[in-house]
């Protein structure tokens, strides 16, 4: 694959004229707290059916799981890859923490129980979920277990009779503030000897409003000022079985270990093509800009070191596009990507939408320093990328070990 082909492209097309009639007109109130993601997230669903294809899609997960089959695994032929890519890189032109508010609520929170939940628990939560009549939230990280997350987890669940008492807090959780279901890692604490990085991790649902659960308000940040950040406070809540995703301690597959690993092969793909999207645009205003700015009586584009910072964006470009052409490959191949794999798409991504922002920056010199000229805002939202859904340090050590098979 080294292009979209022709429905790809009338996708994308549609795509583009949501995100310059309903998101671009609204970035300045986005970045400034002035307005929410959520009511743009469901216009975006309402307008181009996706809330009808979720129920129509989950009616078809419910089933398999009610009648006992294995979760379907891709076929080759399957092209809900690009579907997915597609809005993504798109409304990343302009709005970055959009996507990742979205990717939170619907993949991980709203993934996570389609996975791992129940029929029951699928029908109580991870309907509304998918379709954005409810906002989800992800919750792993906590103050002193980033990049440790299931190591250095501390937020315990106590048995107590037929019930578990929480206690922790998690912090920099997406959609933390305003979530109204809350998918939420915990270590059993079951009286054992066992050392705490090493007790089993469970998964539970919580919800807005429940008592001793507290959302902090929105944390003030760098970037992905559309992408509301808050702390999630436990104070002895009490959940009973139904709460436990599968309802059982043994859940197959690896139990709240499994599931966060397998969220991340994911996020990580998902990440590769955000950093496609802000590359594209810093990309186009870099040539825009460099076309018009007037230095010495000639257009600065005239200058070679301008030309390298061009011609650097553009090797980016292409290699960050063809990881994301890969991913959809190997999508439609039937075929999933490692841990490596994944790791190492998002380690790159990451670092090379960094660097061409910042370089867009610098070659719009001050102008490139004042958020009218957006590269501002694009630098801001890019770096993120090289610390949320695993620093890149974490990347590096996650591709060698799969690699030594460690």
């Amino acid at each position: 694959m080294f292009q979209w082909t022709d429905e790809q492209q009338a996708i994308r097309d549609a795509v583009r004229r949501f995100v310059a009639e309903e998101i671009e007109p609204h970035v300045e109130e986005l970045e400034h707290g002035d307005m929410a993601p959520y009511d743009v997230m469901r216009k975006m669903y309402a307008t181009f059916g996706l809330d009808q294809a979720a129920r129509a899609g989950f009616r078809q997960m419910l089933d398999r799981k009610q009648s006992g089959d294995a979760p379907r695994s891709r076929r080759p032929g399957d092209s809900r890859a690009a579907m997915t890519l597609i809005p993504i890189i798109e409304i990343c032109h302009h709005c970055p923490g959009i996507v990742t508010a979205l990717g939170v609520s619907t993949g991980l929170a709203g993934g996570t129980i389609m996975k791992r939940g129940t029929p029951a628990q699928m029908e109580r939560w991870g309907l509304d979920l998918l379709t954005l009549d409810k906002i989800g939230a992800w919750a792993i990280t906590e103050p002193d277990s980033g990049s440790d997350a299931l190591g250095g987890m501390k937020t315990s669940a106590r048995r107590d009779g037929d019930e578990y008492v929480i206690n922790g807090n998690k912090t920099f959780i997406t959609n933390g503030p305003y979530a109204d279901t809350v998918v939420l890692y915990a270590k059993l604490d079951d009286g054992s000897d066992t050392p705490v990085r090493d007790r089993r991790v469970l998964t539970f649902v919580l919800e807005r409003g429940m008592e001793g659960f507290e959302q902090s308000k929105p944390f003030r940040k760098m970037g992905l000022h559309s992408s509301p950040t808050g702390e999630l406070f436990c104070t002895d809540v009490r959940v009973g079985r139904d709460r436990l995703l599968g309802e059982t301690e043994d859940e197959p597959g690896g139990g709240g270990r499994q599931s966060a690993k397998d969220n991340f092969v994911t996020e990580r793909a998902g990440v590769a093509a955000m950093a496609l999207g802000v590359i594209e645009q810093c990309l186009k205003l870099s040539v825009a800009y460099a076309r018009d700015r007037l230095l010495w009586g000639k257009p600065i584009g005239d200058f070679q070191l301008i030309q390298l910072k061009l011609a650097r964006m553009e090797v980016a470009r292409l290699n960050v596009e063809n990881l994301v052409f890969r991913h959809i490959e190997m999508s439609e191949a039937g075929q999933s990507l490692t841990l490596a794999e994944a790791s190492a798409m998002k380690l790159y991504s990451a670092q090379a939408a960094t660097e061409v922002a910042m370089d867009a920056v610098q070659l719009f010199g001050g102008n490139g320093y004042m958020s009218e000229f957006r590269v501002e805002q694009l630098a801001r939202d890019a770096k993120v990328f090289q610390i949320y859904a695993g620093t890149d340090e974490i990347q590096v050590t996650h591709i060698a070990r799969d690699l030594l098979g460690r």
